[in-house]
């Protein structure tokens, strides 16, 4: 990999994981974890194998269906209480669908 690109792409890894601890609004949360996505994806597809690709689109696919339910459970919450402060998850269903999502991303057990 060209040394630019890999540094654009760690540079990127931090800029993601800086922005979603850092937020306080769940879009902008949201918009950390894209980035931290689409910075590994290039990482993953290195090798130029067809495994790798096959990784790397299975890996984009499996974040992309966490990244929508994240956005769903934030649109929920703030339908139920009226805001999009991360501290105000009080509404049952988003939680849970909530925990779900950040389990995808994280790829715990049940999700790996």
């Amino acid at each position: 990999m060209n040394p630019q690109a890999k540094l654009i792409s760690i540079s990127s890894l931090l800029l993601g994981t800086t922005i979603t601890i850092s937020s306080n609004h769940w879009m902008m949360a949201w918009t950390g974890l894209e980035i931290n996505t689409l910075a590994i994806l290039p990482l993953i597809s290195k090798p130029h194998h067809p495994r790798a690709i096959e990784a790397a689109t299975k890996y984009f696919l499996v974040q992309a269906a966490a990244s929508t339910l994240l956005l769903f459970s934030s649109t929920s919450n703030a339908l139920f209480t009226g805001q999009w402060d991360i501290t105000q998850l009080t509404h049952p269903t988003s939680c849970l669908l909530l925990t779900t999502a950040i389990s995808i991303k994280l790829g715990l057990v049940p999700f790996h």
